[in-house]
């Protein structure tokens, strides 16, 4: 990495995780001058492991992410550490201005940036955030397979991630919280086995090397995993000036900045890819998603290019 911004790039990559690293690697590659802006604030950096990424499961997520700094900077692009602090229209493109201070210009934006996890307000779970509580089967599941595991409603999707849970062990308990399941869902539950407890959580304790979740009434459920349900919230508040804002995303999980299916967003010239628009991608999934948007990228470039030599050639033979 470099404290070196330069005065211009084809493009600013804001985020240095799976996605924008997997951007500016397509964009290095594609000849286009690049930089990554890293604030160096991976969501997943508490967890032990990436999972379910083909070729890389288990490997540290810093680990993972520096290969990916060191693949970007061997085709020529700049991985920068700093915080995109705003990004404003400028004549051919946009300035972006860095929370120290520094700016640069860019052509185009590729926002990465990536989610926070606001977690339930109950103590210590922030805590245990990453290690014994949990959200995600597929990046957890087999990890507390066959665990006594407690799913704490909080969320939408709480139910579903009771069901989802049930794959990996039949010890299972939902514990209402703030959460309780309709009919329906009640009935789903006790025909999977998966045990409710009312009551809502007021402390997550560790009592002899089990999870202890205190409830209101005074009572324990003695866990070894809790799964709660985060809402999930983009980072998007420096491209307000853009007049792009976060937006409520559909299944009610969180905010997130909507693209079409290219990763173009509703201010021309501004690309995103990975959990800043998908709140649920998983690694591989932000990886792929930021591969795919520099590629819209890049043939976005080669039109405009494309046009102006046209433009430029006319002007000529006239």
């Amino acid at each position: 990495m470099t404290d070196e911004l330069r005065d211009r790039y084809d493009v600013v990559v804001v985020g240095g995780g799976a996605a924008g690293l997997n951007g500016a690697l397509v964009l290095a590659r594609a000849r286009r001058s690049v930089v990554v802006v890293d604030a160096g604030e991976p969501r997943n950096a508490p967890a032990e492991g990436v999972h379910g990424l083909l070729g890389h499961d288990g490997t540290p997520p810093a680990e993972l992410l520096a290969r990916g700094r060191e693949e970007v900077m061997r085709y020529g692009g700049q991985v920068v550490r700093g915080s995109v602090a705003g990004a404003a229209r400028d004549d051919d493109g946009f300035v972006v201005t860095l929370a120290d201070g520094r700016s640069t210009r860019a052509r185009r934006l590729l926002v990465t940036t990536g989610l926070v996890d606001a977690l339930p307000d109950v103590p210590g779970v922030a805590e245990h955030w990453g290690h014994d509580v949990l959200h995600c089967p597929y990046c957890h599941g087999w990890e507390v397979q066959d665990q006594a595991i407690g799913v704490l409603g909080s969320g939408p999707q709480s139910v579903h991630q009771a069901l989802l849970f049930r794959q990996w062990s039949d010890d299972v308990t939902y514990v209402t919280h703030t959460v309780p399941p309709d009919a329906e869902q009640a009935e789903q539950l006790a025909a999977r086995g998966i045990e409710v407890v009312q009551g809502a959580a007021v402390a997550l304790e560790r009592d002899r090397g089990r999870l202890a979740l205190r409830l209101d009434d005074g009572s324990a459920v003695t866990l070894q995993a809790l799964v709660v349900a985060p809402r999930m919230v983009a980072r998007a508040g420096f491209l307000a000036d853009l007049g792009l804002r976060t937006e409520p995303h559909p299944t009610g999980v969180g905010e997130h900045v909507p693209t079409d299916p290219t990763g173009r967003t509703a201010v021309p010239g501004v690309f995103a890819a990975g959990n800043v628009s998908d709140l649920s991608a998983q690694v591989g999934g932000a990886a792929a998603a930021g591969a795919w948007a520099a590629a819209q990228l890049n043939g976005d470039l080669v039109t405009e290019e494309t046009e102006l030599a046209v433009r430029g050639r006319r002007a000529v033979s006239a």
